[in-house]
């Protein structure tokens, strides 16, 4: 047999797989985030018909003579160029600016995905509605702290989940108290409190002058005087707070003056930014820690990924922080379908980090990457695998046509 009859049948075999590759680019072209295939070609082993000799004396020496048996796949590449992004205003669709992979699990392994299609689980968690897999990251603490070096576990975003009231334990008063003020003159400063069960109450601070460049302040609570409580502000001659001479007492209220099933409140209080300078009173109460009982209304996240929970009563709290995974060698991993990838030998272990450190890219809330398939390209690719391959189908009937010659000899 002729082995050009070999070489044709590799030649059709293999653009076949070509267009294979170039089929499944097209058919993916509005895929989220589906990074396009490469075919590359290489030649197959040589028959060597005479080996290559070294020039003697006066003659030259002489080249090898080799056929060749044909093509082999050398490989088809994953080609992983960003994709241009789609705006969806989606809060739960991300996509990746830069390098890095979303983290998502089925309970067993972890896998890997540019495509940020995510939505809100029944149990909160946050998934890929198509397969089911959670995303990972870490969950901050009941303080909304993040720590970064445990390992990651599901995102949870608990819509609806309730923060505890705190009670109020730190107030800060600022503002001027008028320093032609006569002895005898009041002003107040009325804020809202919460107690421990996340109760409101009004506090009122009385700042009565008894003294040149001295306030007496007094309290009450939802018009009940607290009567064991006083502190002394003093004022230096330039009119700022005077520290060292001021006498200001912790604020303990028992719970029978407000909420008798609440727990007694103790307040600092902070009279420090007040002034007393010639010119009209504005005092007021710029702080107070406390809140009340609130439910989680909605979210945002961040371009590193931090998700920060949105509460009924105007608090924010950090919940999580989506987690990326950057490989030494991206176009190692092995694709599993439905836009996922897992780690082979030859990607290389994770690299597991935030956003925005590193390798790793930001994050661009409320789109989606598009497929980075180029249709010009892929259709040109088609046109020359289709007439490689119709050129080898030539060269298996040139030869046939050749073999019959040989056959006919015999007549």
């Amino acid at each position: 047999m002729m082995r050009s009859l070999f070489a044709g049948v590799s030649g059709l075999r293999n653009h076949q797989i070509r267009m294979d590759v170039i089929a499944n680019n097209i058919a993916n072209v509005n895929t989220t985030a589906y990074k396009m295939a490469r075919v590359t070609f290489q030649d197959l082993f040589y028959q060597t018909l005479r080996g290559a000799s070294a020039p003697q004396g006066d003659i030259g020496g002489t080249d090898p003579i080799q056929v060749g048996l044909g093509m082999i796949i050398g490989g088809i590449n994953t080609i992983h160029t960003p994709g241009n992004f789609q705006y969806t205003g989606n809060p739960t669709d991300f996509a990746i600016q830069g390098d890095g992979f979303f983290i998502v699990t089925d309970g067993i392994k972890n896998y890997y995905t540019r495509d940020g299609a995510f939505s809100i689980g029944l149990d909160g968690s946050l998934v890929n509605p198509s397969t089911g897999y959670k995303v990972l990251g870490w969950r901050a603490n009941n303080l909304g702290v993040i720590d970064n070096s445990m390992p990651v576990e599901p995102i949870v975003i608990p819509m609806g989940q309730q923060m505890m009231a705190r009670a109020t334990s730190n107030v800060k008063v600022i503002g001027n108290l008028d320093a032609q003020s006569d002895v005898g003159t009041t002003f107040s400063a009325p804020t809202t409190v919460y107690d421990s069960l996340g109760v409101s109450h009004t506090l009122i601070f009385t700042f009565e002058k008894n003294n040149t460049n001295q306030w007496m302040v007094t309290a009450s609570i939802d018009g009940t005087d607290i009567t064991d409580w006083s502190s002394t502000i003093v004022f230096n001659s330039n009119g700022s707070y005077d520290a060292s001479n001021s006498v200001i007492n912790s604020l303990n209220i028992p719970a029978s003056l407000f909420n008798p099933g609440a727990a007694d409140l103790n307040i600092n209080s902070d009279f420090s930014n007040i002034t007393q300078l010639g010119g009209s009173t504005s005092i007021s109460v710029s702080y107070q820690d406390g809140y009340p009982m609130g439910s989680l209304i909605d979210f945002t996240v961040s371009t590193n990924g931090i998700i920060t929970g949105i509460y009924s009563n105007g608090l924010n709290q950090v919940l999580g922080q989506i987690a990326l995974a950057t490989f030494g060698n991206p176009g190692g991993l092995t694709r599993v379908g439905s836009n996922l990838f897992e780690a082979s030998v030859n990607s290389g272990e994770p690299l597991i980090g935030s956003p925005n450190t590193g390798s790793r890219g930001s994050l661009y809330i409320g789109a989606l990457e598009m497929s980075n398939v180029d249709l010009a390209s892929e259709f040109t690719n088609m046109i020359i695998t289709q007439r490689g391959f119709q050129a080898n189908s030539r060269v298996i009937t040139t030869s046939d046509e050749m073999l019959q010659e040989l056959v006919n000899l015999k007549r």
